[in-house]
């Protein structure tokens, strides 16, 4: 019965509260959050659209794998991935989206949507060197104060006095476990 015991439920609608309720999500639900990631991402983050792809999608742990054409937007999907996971739940309430995978990135697959216009020439590689810009002459000023405000670097004599003895110890010990051979007399001639 319905929990305000207005009417009996059926099965099938008692099933779907309970895997509702329960987080679960009928196998179905993947299919329908990957036919669906475009309007997903568009509805979430609009800049990302056309440069992110969803991958796969596990409706047991409700994982959800997407596959950034750069890391620039692996990095933009891992701050917006709260408003992600909601629009994806959003579009697709059945689907219960509960993490967000990125995996490595990867460019996209040419495809209709991402090939070049024909009327437009593709890019071309520039060839000019690049040339390193000299700091300024504010810039300069600033370092040469910062050095010149810092403390100088004092030494500790006391440590270097226990870094000697420690040095002289670990000699003696050598010494002891590893022995010189006693020198050989030289051979003398005989006549």
């Amino acid at each position: 019965m319905r929990r305000d015991s207005r009417e009996p439920l059926g099965l099938g609608s008692a099933i779907t509260m309970m895997m509702t309720e329960r987080g679960m999500a009928a196998p179905a639900a993947g299919g329908n959050v990957l036919a669906q990631f475009d309007a997903i991402i568009t509805a979430a983050a609009p800049e990302l659209a056309g440069h992110v792809q969803a991958v796969a999608f596990d409706p047991a742990t409700g994982r959800l794998d997407v596959t950034p054409e750069a890391p620039a937007y692996g990095t933009k999907l891992r701050w917006t991935a709260p408003k992600l996971i909601a629009a994806a739940n959003a579009k697709a309430p059945n689907a219960n989206v509960r993490t967000l995978h990125i995996l490595s990135p990867a460019p996209r697959k040419a495809g209709p949507a991402n090939t070049p216009a024909p009327d437009r020439p593709a890019p071309t590689a520039t060839t000019a060197p690049v040339q390193g810009h000299t700091p300024s002459d504010g810039y300069r000023r600033a370092v040469e104060a910062h050095r010149a405000a810092a403390p100088a670097p004092r030494a500790d004599t006391a440590v270097d006095r226990a870094v000697e003895r420690q040095t002289a110890a670990m000699r003696a010990l050598s010494r002891r476990a590893f022995p010189e051979p006693p020198e050989e007399p030289a051979p003398t001639a005989h006549a």
